[in-house]
């Protein structure tokens, strides 16, 4: 499964009014592992940058003035992006801009989501934590992520940091990068560590009273109209997760 974090900073928030892009940062992620192959780029925006917008991402015109335009990079931008499923914080925001600079050039491209699948973190998010704040930094401050670097917004940066929020809430590795003090102190206690002999030891099997297993079927058919019908136990087919009928009273192990 291929992903790609995104993030955009823009000249000012409203597409409306001809505010364009001026970084686009992008993480892939395959199977859920940053594989290094990013997407980063700084874009000359033909056009002012709002007080506002400038505070918050410290980029300036005279930074942006030897950068290339969008059309100059939206074929590699595509070529990067198409097939994956693109993961956005307020994804309505950058697919809007997005989609502007693709209509800027002469007609060559779709939307972006005729290349891409999109999931909006914030909406997740807002299903996850209904009644919270869940900008970045409180999502980062929820998970223990650290955002401290995160003086300005950047889109490279922003995009790293959603790609730990993202792999958070989903319920999967919660940090894209391993302290190296904590792989000297696992390779220390596995030095010290000492194999378990198992030679002579029968394994005792327990299986499932009928009464247990209707008890399981009745925890399957909650999860089924909780979820919707999206239960991936019957989803699997028939007795899945179930252990064997249990064996008759008089062949059990004591």
């Amino acid at each position: 499964m291929r992903q790609v974090v995104l993030d955009t900073e823009t000249t000012g928030l409203e597409v409306e009014q001809g505010h364009r892009i001026i970084e686009i940062g992008c993480i892939e992620l395959v199977n859920r592992r940053r594989t290094g192959r990013d997407f980063h780029r700084y874009l000359c925006p033909d056009r002012a940058i709002d007080r506002g917008a400038g505070e918050v991402h410290g980029i300036d015109l005279p930074f942006l003035a030897d950068k290339p335009r969008f059309a100059d990079i939206a074929a590699d931008l595509l070529a990067y992006l198409e097939g994956a499923e693109l993961i956005i914080h307020n994804a309505a925001f950058d697919v809007g801009f997005l989609d502007a600079e693709l209509a800027g050039c002469s007609g060559l491209y779709r939307c972006i989501t005729e290349y891409c699948a999109v999931m909006d973190t914030l909406e997740f998010a807002r299903r996850l934590h209904p009644g919270q704040r869940n900008t970045l930094d409180a999502l980062c401050k929820r998970y223990a992520i650290d955002c401290s670097q995160r003086d300005l917004h950047g889109a490279l940066l922003d995009a790293g940091l959603l790609a730990d929020v993202y792999l958070a809430m989903t319920g999967g590795q919660s940090t894209l990068a391993f302290d190296s003090r904590d792989l000297k102190d696992d390779a220390s206690r596995a030095a010290g560590m000492r194999p378990v002999v198992r030679d002579g030891i029968a394994l005792r099997v327990v299986v499932a009273t009928g009464a247990e297993l209707a008890a399981h079927d009745r925890l399957l058919d909650a999860i089924e109209a909780a979820s919707g019908g999206a239960c991936v136990w019957r989803a699997a087919g028939p007795g899945f997760g179930r252990h064997p009928e249990p064996a008759p009273a008089s062949e059990r192990e004591n």
